[in-house]
């Protein structure tokens, strides 16, 4: 049991590890989406693919150690969890405790995380709604405007003034 708890912990402290390059990369992607930067994005989007690769085969192998102590500890493998693990270390309380601090920074930096998510949305929501506006803007341009010709029915023709700024003659 006790090489399983400090392989847990082991876990825990990688995954921790991993959310603290996430966050770092943050800084990174939130000045390229507010420059523009799109090769810049790109790169900082491939390098988070790969720690969310490595985050979910951590969180399968934590998955796979918590199994493995619920049957050590003749408890039903599916409903294990940390917090019920915690409970269970009662009568080790070194363990109990070194657990319960893992789980507090992989909470804490799991929320600084989300908060930074929420941020970068926020980002990518204005940049959106600006790209928007710019597409609109150049479209207005570029569209004529109608002439007010009726045919004999009394329905607008919908013909388009000429494109060119002046229709002078010299």
């Amino acid at each position: 049991m006790a090489s399983l708890m400090q392989e847990l912990l082991e876990v825990l402290e990688q995954e921790e590890k991993q959310y603290e390059k996430l966050i770092e990369l943050n800084d990174i992607k939130r000045d390229s989406v507010i420059k523009a930067n799109i090769d810049e994005l790109g790169k900082v989007t491939t390098q988070e693919q790969e720690i969310a690769s490595v985050l979910l085969n951590l969180s399968n192998k934590r998955g796979g150690i918590l199994n493995d102590m619920a049957t050590v500890l003749g408890k039903e493998p599916k409903d294990m969890t940390i917090n019920k693990m915690i409970g269970y270390l009662e009568s080790q309380p070194e363990e109990q405790k070194l657990l319960i601090e893992r789980r507090d920074r992989l909470l804490e930096v799991g929320t600084q995380m989300r908060m930074l998510n929420q941020q970068n949305e926020a980002l990518l929501n204005q940049a959106l709604e600006m790209v928007e506006f710019d597409l609109t803007l150049l479209r207005s341009m570029r569209q004529a405007p109608e002439t007010a010709n009726y045919n004999r029915n009394a329905y607008n023709t919908g013909d388009l003034l000429g494109s060119s700024g002046f229709d002078a003659k010299q």
